[in-house]
C-alpha cells in the first residue's frame, strides 16, 4: 500500500508501479483530482480508480465516470460503504464505461441537484451510456425522463440523431407507421414509400416515452425487432436490418401491467435491461433551491425577462408543497412568478399553488396544501395563465412553454373558458 500527497507524486506512483486500486481524492494540494484522472487512467490502465470528493456535484460525477474512474463516492467517507464499493471494483473484469480517450463528457446543464438521490441517477447514467443494452426510464410524470434519456445518448457517443416518440400521443393506426415506416400503397394516402423512427434512428438512439400505452399488436411487433433487429415496413415484405438503441420511459410499472394482462411480459423484460428510477421532487426537497435558480434563469431568458431573486419567504414556500405535478409543475409555477414579480424580486405570494390558501401568504401559513391531482393542477395553471394574458393563446403559449394545437387540447379537455378580449 502507498500512498501520495498531491497530484504530482500521485502520477509519479502510478507510472513507477502497478497498483490493483486507486483511491483519487479530487481537491489535492497541487490541483484536482479530475485533472489527474486521464493522465492515470493512460498511465495504470487495468488500476482500478475510484474518485473521491466532499463535493455533491452531478457533473463532477459522471466527468468521472466518463473519464475512466470505476466508482464515485463521498466524503466524509463511511467505511462499510466504502469497502463495498472496493470490493465491487476490483471484482469487475472490464470497465463499464468508455475512457476519456474514447468519449468525451459535455456538461450536464440540464441534469441539476446534489441529493444523494441525483447523484445515483447521474452514476447510472454514466455507466450505461457507452454501451449499447436497452434502458427503461421510470418515475412520475414531470420528473424529467426524457432529460435523463438525451443525456444517456449524449455521453453515448453513438454518430446518429436522437429521436422521441411520445407511444400515447398518436394513434394506433398511425403510430405502427410512425415507428415502422410504410411502403407506398401501404394504406390510403400512402402516396409514397416512408422510413419510420426505427431507421431514422439508425447509429443513434429511439426514445419510446409512455411506452405502457403501447397497444397490444404493436406490442409484438417492437418485441420482434427488438429480438431480431430486424423490422418490415407497413404494406413491405421486406426485413430491415435496425441497430438504434432503445431508451423507454413510463410513469407506470410495466410488470404490474404485466400480471394485469395489460403489457406483455417478454417485452417487459426485453426494455428493462437496464433500469434507472428518477424520484420525485418531493423526495428530493434539498435539490429544490438550485433547481429554482436553473429554472428561473431559463425562464428569463426565453421571455426576456432580467433574472429576478427568490426571496426567503417564496423559497420556503416551494420547499413546503408537495409538487403532485414534479418538475414541470415547479417550472410551471416559477415562470408564472417570473411575469408577476416587481422589483426584480419573486415574494411568497407570487408562488401560486394548487391547493393552497389563495391569499398572500405568511409565515404562518406558508406550505398549507392540500392533495390534488396532476390534472387538477395543471388545469388551474393554464386556467390563470388565459386569465393573466387576457385569452391571448399565443401569449399563453410562451408562458406554458407549448404549442397551439396542445393548448387548444387542453382548453377542450378541461373545459377552460377564455376571459372577453378587450
Amino acid at each position: 500500500m502507498a500512498q501520495a500527497g498531491n497530484c504530482s507524486d500521485g502520477a509519479a506512483q502510478a507510472g513507477a508501479a502497478a497498483f490493483d486500486l486507486i483511491l483519487l481524492d479530487q481537491q489535492l494540494p497541487d490541483g484536482e483530482g479530475i485533472d489527474l484522472l486521464p493522465r492515470l487512467v493512460t498511465q495504470a490502465p487495468d488500476t482500478a480508480i475510484v474518485m473521491m470528493t466532499g463535493q455533491h456535484d452531478l457533473e463532477l460525477a459522471i466527468h468521472a465516470i466518463k473519464a475512466g474512474a470505476r466508482d464515485f463516492v463521498h466524503k466524509p467517507l463511511n467505511t462499510e460503504a466504502l469497502q463495498q464499493t472496493i470490493d465491487k471494483v476490483l471484482a469487475r473484469d472490464e470497465p463499464e464505461v468508455e475512457s476519456a480517450v474514447a468519449a468525451s463528457a459535455a456538461p450536464l446543464r440540464e441534469l441539476v441537484g446534489r441529493s444523494a438521490a441525483m447523484l445515483a441517477v447521474s452514476k447510472q447514467i454514466a455507466l450505461c451510456a457507452g454501451n449499447s443494452a436497452n434502458v427503461l426510464i421510470s418515475g412520475e410524470s414531470g420528473t424529467g425522463k426524457e432529460i435523463v434519456a438525451r443525456l444517456i445518448h449524449q455521453h453515448s457517443g453513438r454518430r446518429g440523431a436522437f429521436i422521441a416518440v411520445n407511444c400515447a400521443a398518436i394513434v394506433d393506426t398511425l403510430l405502427e407507421s410512425e415507428l415502422f415506416g410504410h411502403e407506398k400503397g401501404a394504406f390510403t394516402g400512402a402516396d409514397r414509400s416512408k422510413p419510420g423512427k426505427f431507421e431514422l434512428a439508425e447509429d443513434g438512439t429511439l426514445f419510446l416515452d409512455e411506452i405502457a400505452e403501447l397497444a397490444p399488436p404493436l406490442q409484438a411487433k417492437l418485441l420482434r425487432a427488438l429480438q431480431e433487429r430486424t423490422i418490415e415496413r407497413v404494406g413491405g415484405t421486406r426485413s430491415i436490418e435496425v441497430s438504434a438503441r432503445i431508451v423507454a420511459a413510463t410513469h407506470r410499472d410495466l410488470f404490474a401491467r404485466a400480471r394485469e394482462g395489460l403489457f406483455r411480459e417478454d417485452l417487459a423484460y426485453r426494455l428493462n435491461v437496464i433500469d434507472i428510477e428518477l424520484p420525485p421532487l418531493r423526495e428530493r426537497r434539498e435539490d429544490i433551491p438550485l433547481l429554482a435558480t436553473a429554472l428561473l434563469e431559463r425562464a428569463a431568458h426565453q421571455h426576456k425577462h432580467s433574472v429576478p431573486k427568490l426571496s426567503r419567504p417564496a423559497l420556503t414556500r416551494l420547499q413546503q408543497h408537495d409538487w403532485p405535478g414534479n418538475v414541470r409543475e415547479l417550472e410551471n409555477v416559477l415562470t408564472q412568478a417570473l411575469v408577476f414579480a416587481r422589483d426584480g424580486q419573486i415574494a411568497a405570494d407570487h408562488i401560486r399553488l394548487r391547493g393552497t390558501v389563495d391569499t398572500p401568504a405568511t409565515p404562518a401559513d406558508e406550505g398549507v396544501t392540500a392533495l390534488a391531482s396532476l390534472d387538477e393542477v395543471e388545469a388551474a395553471h393554464i386556467q390563470r395563465v388565459l386569465d393573466h394574458t387576457g385569452g391571448h393563446k399565443g401569449r399563453s403559449c410562451e408562458i406554458l412553454g407549448i404549442s397551439r394545437p396542445a393548448l387548444d387540447r387542453k382548453i377542450d379537455k378541461y373545459d377552460l373558458h377564455l376571459p372577453p378580449r378587450t
